[in-house]
């Protein structure tokens, strides 16, 4: 059984130099591509299921179906419940299984975001399950525009709350289509120099792969979100499914094409944030 919380996923993160990949999923398709996909590169991963995907799909139904995609892996899935506006929300996710919630309070006042993040950390805690918090607030392309997170807020956040991971906003943005021109690096390190808590970066599509690979190395980001870059393949993959047999009607048959392209597309971001696991014989 390979269920694991999100601090057990990202502490060796941060004490090995490497970084672990919270891919959204939005249904079966998916969520087994990126199971499969951490096996082939004997790497965790973090399924992440974000309010897009629970208005599809029940959470009971996601606990489910991850937890038997993490049982059927022999590397560390992390089940977990991404952007939770309400305590209620993070209930329901412990209830159902999953091992991290993610309690967004980026809109609040730093006063209230601490208060709410730090009940929410104790009742995950309390239930053996991981909580990561956002310091703060990452917009969205064509959306709402982002607020930088400060560092010493950033740091009597991460003091006062116990998360397991927090999130900042150091020049990405949500649902970026193609590459952006970057993080701020000089941010990060002085988020970095006044926390020990692994970071995360939303928005990870819109970072330039090498440097969410030298961010990985070389800093305490120890968790990248990515969405957008696979929805992409996804459709990709799809659109060609659907050229390639226009007589086909069944939804299986034209699903099917679509695995291996998007295996493929998540065992490359894995590869280049992550490092294989060792196996104790090995040491």
């Amino acid at each position: 059984m390979t269920v694991a919380t999100l601090a057990e996923a990202l502490q060796p993160a941060l004490q090995g130099g490497y970084a672990v990949a919270g891919l959204v999923c939005l249904g079966w398709e998916d969520m087994r591509a990126y199971a499969q996909a951490a096996e082939a590169e004997a790497c965790p991963v973090i399924l992440q299921a974000g309010p897009g995907c629970r208005a599809h799909t029940p959470l009971p139904v996601l606990g489910a179906m991850m937890r038997w995609l993490a049982e059927s892996v022999s590397v560390p899935v992390v089940l977990h419940l991404d952007h939770a506006y309400t305590r209620a929300e993070c209930e329901e996710a412990i209830r159902c299984g999953f091992t991290s919630v993610m309690f967004d309070g980026s809109k609040l006042s730093l006063e209230d975001n601490i208060a709410q993040t730090r009940s929410i950390v104790a009742m995950a805690h309390a239930a053996g399950v991981s909580c990561e918090g956002e310091i703060g607030f990452v917009g969205y392309a064509g959306g709402a525009g982002s607020k930088g997170t400060e560092p010493a807020e950033a740091e009597i956040f991460a003091r006062e709350t116990g998360v397991d991971a927090m999130a900042i906003s150091v020049g990405n943005v949500h649902l970026q289509i193609g590459v952006d021109k970057g993080l701020d690096e000089d941010r990060i390190a002085e988020i970095s120099e006044r926390t020990s808590v692994p970071l995360v970066i939303h928005g990870g599509s819109g970072v330039p792969v090498a440097q969410r690979a030298r961010l990985a190395k070389s800093t305490t980001i120890c968790k990248f979100n990515i969405g957008t870059e696979l929805r992409r393949e996804f459709g990709a993959a799809l659109r060609h499914s659907l050229a390639a047999q226009p007589d086909k009607f069944d939804r299986i048959e034209l699903l099917k094409p679509i695995h291996k392209p998007l295996m493929i597309a998540a065992r490359q971001i894995i590869r280049n944030i992550s490092k294989p696991m060792v196996n104790d014989q090995d040491e």
